[in-house]
Formats: C-alpha cells, structure tokens, sequence
C-alpha cells in the first residue's frame, strides 16, 4: 500500500506521526484543502512529468501552474507529462495520491519556489484521502530533492 511506503519513507526522519488520513478524498487541491482545513495555496501539489525519457517529480504549491518556458529553460525539453496509465508504475503511487515520498528509484524530485512563501504545506501522503503537514527544511530533508527550480507561474 503507497501510503505504508510513505510512513516507512517519513519514519526515517522522524516525521511519520504528522501524516494525516481521512474519511472523505484529498485527491485534489481543492478537495485536499477542504480536507486538512487550509488555504488551496498551501497544499503540496507533486506533478509527474517525463524528462529525457525519465519521470521527474515537480512539487508545487497548489495555486501554481507550470510555465512552459521556465520548465524548457531549466529541463532544455518541453513540459510533457506523465499518462494516467504510467504514472503508479513509474512513480510508484497512484493520481490522487502521488508525493515525493516513498517513490521508485530513479525518479527526481525539485521543490518548486512556489512553497517556500509558507511557514509550512501539505503534500500528499501516497493515497487520495492523506496528507502530511511539513515545513521547508522537512521537505529539504526528507523529499530527496534535486534542489530548488522556478518553473511555475501564477502564484506570485
């Protein structure tokens, strides 16, 4: 189960009491927000795209919206992402629930700049009824990032 994945991912830095499960779905930001009780802009939102023939993994906040040029600049390709049907195989976990924590190996993770105007967000926990509070220096630690990009628009 994704969600076991990700609490054994979490629990490796001390953060797996923080994850959140509920009754009703969080598969969406609007939906997530409803749920955890916040702002949209504060949930994490991790978009899967392919790049070079790899997924990466962009974790943004959920007022965000990616910027195509900003992604060529800084991936040299077009934005293109993953296909419903290719996105639990290659990331290991499903729409609705995708986060970059507890993922396949071979996957790159960047935090988009979009989350660091919050004290702390929301990502996804690996199933689309979760969710885990976490501040930038826990998302630093535990996403296992490439680093911080600017590729989105819409947020400032």
């Amino acid at each position: 189960m994704s969600i076991e994945k990700v609490r054994n991912h979490l629990k490796q830095y001390g953060l797996d009491s923080r994850i959140m499960e509920f009754d009703t779905s969080s598969a969406t930001v609007e939906l997530a927000a409803q749920a955890v009780g916040c702002e949209p802009a504060r949930i994490g939102k991790t978009m899967s795209f392919k790049a070079e023939d790899k997924p990466i993994l962009i974790l943004t906040a959920g007022d965000a919206k990616i910027d195509n040029v900003k992604y060529k600049n800084q991936f040299h390709v077009k934005a293109k992402m993953l296909a419903a049907q290719e996105v639990e195989p290659l990331i290991g976990h499903g729409i609705g629930g995708v986060c970059p924590f507890g993922i396949n190996e071979g996957v790159d993770v960047y935090l988009d700049v979009s989350l660091k105007r919050f004290p702390s967000v929301f990502p996804g926990a690996g199933n689309d009824s979760s969710a885990v509070e976490l501040t930038m220096e826990d998302l630093e630690l535990c996403a296992g990032s490439k680093g911080w990009i600017d590729v989105c628009k819409g947020w400032e």
